[in-house]
């Protein structure tokens, strides 16, 4: 396994984790909020959540230097962090345009530069 195929296997493992702390974070503050008024939830999953958070940044970052993403794919992986939920469609536009493959493989279109053209034909 290469370098590039372990680091966006990474970023895809962290986003999914990112989300699914987020989620439990959402239920833990219903409940807390709307519920029974139990503080468990926000007090498991705020942490969690925060260190995920902290390691999803990292990974970004990390991928985006390995990958060679370019400013705008780096900072809609990093802006996706922020709503819930955000990383999960954030991954799949990343590997949708091939964003999680090594950069010597892909096509010209999704070198870090934004929206991704079409090949030109000669």
């Amino acid at each position: 396994m290469s370098i590039t195929t372990l680091t966006a296997r990474t970023f895809r493992v962290v986003a999914v984790f990112e989300a699914f702390t987020w989620a439990g974070l959402l239920v833990g503050m219903y409940v807390k909020y709307l519920g029974n008024g139990s503080e468990l939830g926000v007090q498991i999953f705020g942490p969690v959540h925060g260190g995920a958070f902290m390691v999803y940044v990292a990974v970004t970052l990390f991928a985006a230097y390995r990958l060679r993403w370019g400013v705008w794919p780096t900072l809609v992986a990093l802006a996706a962090s922020i709503p819930p939920l955000g990383t999960l469609p954030a991954d799949w536009w990343l590997h949708r345009t091939g964003r999680l493959t090594d950069p010597a493989e892909r096509a010209d279109g999704a070198r870090g530069t934004g929206a991704g053209e079409p090949a030109k034909v000669a």
